[in-house]
């Protein structure tokens, strides 16, 4: 599967090459291609395995399951493996159809069927446009600290966060302290209560005092580098309304689905659409045990000649496993006032520490215990219930 075209390779039950095809990818081609195959294969049942069902080959895999044609979903990891074994290792378009082909053989009654619902992958995309834009956010924060901490020294004092409401009025309209001698107080007053009215003036004087403290910064070139600061600014507030439309459809989407990930507590809008993203339907899992294999959260064993052990799994999908690691830190964590965030997780964690297992270990405990919940919520797509612990009965 390809960008722009695909090739396509036809073996019988023996392994042995009887056609080859290649085509634009372009659904107008598709049925064309259909034709060809039907050419080669006569009267013959056949079934289509695709390697990449998500990106590239997503219209194809479209375009034949609506047709009610077979198509199972070919992991590359296996396709690669096919390729590795031979002795002369060589690669092609045609050798990897042909690798294809020769897992789908193979492997035809383990392999997935090639599902697409849009509203799965229309949640994807978003996300990972998402990803994109927060990673481009992070670029440009960071470059404005640097622009920043020559003319304002103290700028990490001004303001809470320094791409808020008021902190990005304030670098816009004053990119340098020059601009502050230039008006008054009580114009920087009214020019940041316009866009965040619980601002108050008495902020605006700290941060002169806090300017004339830091004594005098001006340098060549000054008008250069508050265009730099201006452009920055901007470029944050482009990327903050962009955010806002994703998640608005978001906020659209993921309802639609019947999943209410959101009733637990730790999980926000964010945390359920990437869960959401990478797992899509829950009902290609049979149980929790396969989701955690999927996500690499399950041991895996390893033994020669009667001995062996299980160790951790260093395969699977890690962005999942990123996700409900950071989840797990999220339900053991303890507030600063010392008091437990969930105390049900919080007593199951310490309990794993009492047992001998280090804290990593009993991370990995807790993730497994939030998979099983998780799942079962989205196989049933019902609300989150808390765990209640009866009191124990005093004796009468």
């Amino acid at each position: 599967m390809h960008k722009e075209k695909h090739c396509a390779v036809v073996i019988d039950c023996w392994m042995e090459k009887i056609g080859e095809v290649n085509f634009e990818n372009k659904p107008s081609k598709f049925p064309a291609f259909v034709e060809e195959i039907r050419k080669i294969c006569g009267t013959k049942d056949f079934v289509f395995g695709l390697e990449d069902t998500r990106g590239f080959g997503r219209n194809l895999a479209s375009y034949l399951t609506g047709r009610k044609f077979e198509v199972k979903h070919v992991n590359p990891v296996y396709t690669s493996a096919i390729r590795l074994s031979n002795p002369i290792i060589y690669k092609d378009d045609s050798y990897d159809a042909y690798c294809v082909a020769r897992v789908l053989r193979d492997m035809v009654d383990t392999l997935q069927d090639a599902k697409h619902e849009d509203i799965y992958w229309a949640i994807r995309q978003l996300v990972k446009r998402r990803e994109i834009i927060v990673k481009y956010n992070v670029m440009n924060k960071n470059q404005l600290h640097s622009q920043l901490s020559y003319g304002y020294p103290s700028y990490k004092k001004f303001f809470s966060q320094i791409d808020g409401k008021s902190a990005l009025c304030f670098w816009e309209n004053y990119p340098s302290p020059e601009h502050i001698w230039c008006t008054t107080p009580e114009q920087i007053y009214e020019t940041i209560k316009a866009v965040h009215q619980a601002f108050k003036i008495e902020r605006v004087h700290a941060i002169i005092d806090m300017i004339k403290k830091d004594g005098n910064t001006q340098k060549g070139y000054q008008e250069e580098r508050d265009t730099i600061v201006r452009n920055i600014v901007k470029d944050i507030k482009n990327n903050q309304e962009l955010l806002k439309d994703i998640e608005k459809q978001l906020r659209k989407l993921l309802p639609q689905t019947g999943y209410k990930l959101q009733t637990m507590p730790g999980i926000d809008l964010i945390t359920e659409a990437k869960i959401v993203s990478e797992i899509g339907d829950i009902n290609r899992f049979p149980n929790s045990d396969k989701l955690a294999r999927f996500m690499g959260l399950a041991p895996v064993h390893f033994s020669s000649a009667g001995k062996g052990k299980e160790e951790r799994c260093r395969n699977g999908n890690r962005e999942l496993n990123a996700i409900f690691h950071f989840l797990a830190i999220q339900m053991v964590a303890v507030s600063p006032s010392g008091k437990p965030r969930h105390p049900v997780f919080r007593e199951y964690f310490e309990q794993k520490v009492k047992e001998g297992k280090n804290k990593p270990q009993a991370l990995i405990c807790i993730s497994r215990t939030l998979v099983r919940l998780i799942y079962g919520m989205m196989k049933t797509k019902t609300e989150y219930r808390p765990y209640e612990k009866k009191e124990e009965e005093g004796n009468n």
